[in-house]
């Protein structure tokens, strides 16, 4: 009896921990799907741009996009040591670190206790250290080559997303970088995460102090118009409002200069995201990095013409920052991220003959366990963000590399609430926060969805079988994930087993809703409501956030034009002249914005 019962007692453990799995695998999936297409829809945004300017009225409100700042404008702006002390004050009320350059340990040990206690750096400190930087980086390599022989290990780190806990668990568990003590960055140190411009003044400083034992490798997220999608725009207009825009134009110009990737005993290539069966890093090492900025390469000349967003030097630079690695052989377009490609074992296989190579290493992907081996051993993904998508989504990692070149793993998870949950109810909350982002993006495809529904609902019953409900889910938000498992979470069932498919829109409305606005565009404007805040951006120069009426719409044409997507003229024009408030012809954009955003109904109930 005794043994019956812990047999029991064992395959109820066993069932229960599998579910649990399967939840937890599941809604990774949702949140990494949905990560994904948002990236299409900014790859896609970028082309809008070159649409833009061959069709704006005004092609000077968008073409500044196109370049970084200029020589003249960094100088006017008096982006030297000495001139920020004469026109940047620092008042005796500021009792954050005071840097005197050239920087030492001190002063980075000052910014760690200063960072861990939530204080800002002063915004003359910061232009000071991002000047520097720039100085230090331009003297850099595009391939950066180091050696093992010179300490006895390297340590490679991947994503940081703005996660500032994570770095300090970092230098905790590892050890601050130091002569003997060396780190490889490899790239996405900002956006998504609270804490970018942390990250990024303690790893700059770092850099002026080691720069022969410090490096970083650019990501896909250094950049311009990602920046403006994933929150590093706002993080610091919102920190630095004074001088948000001078600091923001000069990490355009430092983020220009970051190498693009690192090789270790010629053996170990590190960069960003991936490689494609073109990669060819002689080439990468000739090209003039700084002038390959946001995506965008000059075209014909033909006065704004034929500019070519995302090309990056003949997809050089794209590949690199933005491929991922299949276990299938071939080069095929990554149609996932829409952009780069997915690599393959022989692919990889390839390169390391051509440059007698023996293990890539790159980051770019999120790993649930904070990083993955593929490609028969040859090719590591190290993923540095614990807690990317939800507390207790996954484990950060990082790689310390011996003079055998053999990896070595060492996981973390930052803990903050955790450790109070058991795994069920850890599970729940990333299930609960998954599901939510999911049903968010169901409903801004409504009428997309209840017209395809309605085409297998020939009687009009409102019901369809599971088989039906999931293939149009699928082919409606092309998400690939397993649909009749989510049905459950998702949709409610008959009595006679089927889906009653308008049960997928119950609890959701969209925000604060405008009377004069026709349902269609409401949820067309609460779809594209992201693209639609970085175009308005873009074209606040001024950055007071107000757009006039006439551009607003002159806007809103093109882009919907551009996608293909009805206009709704006399709706639209009855929407612009009701949020004109005080009737001076601009409107607040964001506010405006803010207005469509998905509402869970119940959330707002128990609010």
């Amino acid at each position: 009896t005794v043994i019956r019962a812990a047999i029991l007692i064992q395959n109820w453990y066993r069932f229960t921990m599998a579910r649990l799995e399967m939840r937890r695998r599941y809604s990774l999936s949702i949140f990494q799907s949905i990560e994904y297409a948002d990236e299409q829809d900014q790859l896609q945004l970028s082309n809008f741009f070159t649409f833009m300017l061959d069709h704006c009225a005004h092609p000077d409100s968008v073409s500044h996009i196109f370049t970084s700042p200029s020589v003249s404008q960094v100088v006017d702006e008096g982006l030297y040591l000495t001139e920020f002390e004469k026109k940047i004050d620092v008042p005796d009320s500021y009792y954050g670190p005071r840097l005197s350059f050239p920087l030492t340990v001190e002063d980075a040990n000052a910014l760690l206790h200063a960072f861990r206690n939530e204080q800002l750096l002063h915004a003359r400190y910061v232009l000071q250290l991002l000047y520097e930087t720039r100085r230090v980086l331009k003297e850099m390599p595009n391939i950066t080559h180091l050696s093992t022989s010179y300490s006895k290990e390297i340590t490679v780190c991947g994503d940081l997303h703005g996660n500032l806990d994570d770095l300090l668990l970092i230098f905790y568990k590892n050890g601050l970088p130091s002569e003997q003590n060396r780190y490889v960055f490899n790239g996405d140190f900002v956006d998504r995460g609270k804490n970018s411009m942390e990250i990024l003044i303690i790893l700059f400083a770092f850099l002026l102090i080691y720069p022969n034992d410090l490096h970083l490798n650019r990501g896909n997220h250094e950049d311009y118009i990602m920046n403006l999608r994933y929150g590093f725009t706002k993080e610091v207009s919102k920190k630095y409002k004074d001088h948000g825009q001078q600091i923001l134009r000069l990490l355009r110009d430092v983020f220009s200069w970051l190498p693009l990737a690192t090789i270790i005993d010629s053996k170990v290539l590190i960069l960003h995201g991936g490689i494609s069966d073109t990669t060819d890093l002689d080439f990468l090492s000739a090209l003039e990095r700084n002038k390959v900025r946001d995506h965008i390469r000059g075209g014909d000349g033909g006065g704004g013409g034929g500019v070519i967003l995302f090309c990056l030097k003949n997809l050089a630079i794209l590949d690199i920052l933005w491929s991922d690695p299949r276990s299938q052989n071939g080069c095929t377009p990554n149609k996932c991220r829409g952009g780069g490609c997915y690599f393959g074992p022989d692919v990889t296989a390839k390169l390391f003959e051509r440059y007698n190579l023996k293990m890539l290493i790159r980051s770019h992907e999120f790993k649930p366990e904070g990083y993955e081996i593929s490609h028969n051993g040859k090719v590591i993904t190290i993923f540095s963000a614990s807690n990317y998508y939800e507390e207790g989504s996954n484990r950060g990692a990082y790689i310390k590399l011996n003079p055998e070149l053999i990896p070595r793993f060492v996981q973390y998870q930052v803990s903050k609430y955790t450790r109070r949950q058991n795994l069920r109810e850890r599970v729940g909350t990333i299930e609960s926060s998954a599901l939510k982002c999911l049903r968010e993006k169901i409903y801004a495809h409504r009428s997309e969805l209840t017209s395809a529904f309605a085409q297998y609902d020939l009687n009009g019953t409102g019901r369809i079988s599971v088989n039906d409900w999931a293939a149009v889910m699928e082919s409606v938000l092309q998400l690939e994930l397993p649909w009749r498992m989510l049905r459950s979470q998702l949709a409610q069932m008959t009595p006679d087993g089927e889906v009653d498919f308008m049960s997928c829109f119950y609890d959701l409305k969209i925000g604060q809703p405008i009377k004069e606005v026709q349902p269609a565009l409401v949820e067309t404007l609460c779809r594209y409501r992201k693209d639609l805040e970085i175009i308005f951006n873009v074209i606040d120069k001024d950055h007071s956030g107000l757009i006039s009426l006439e551009e607003f719409g002159h806007t809103w044409k093109l882009f919907a034009s551009h996608l293909g997507i009805e206009v709704y003229d006399e709706s639209l024009d009855k929407l612009v002249l009701s949020i004109d408030y005080n009737k001076d012809g601009h409107i607040d954009f964001n506010e405006f914005l803010e207005a469509f955003h998905v509402v869970h109904r119940l959330e707002k109930k128990a609010n």
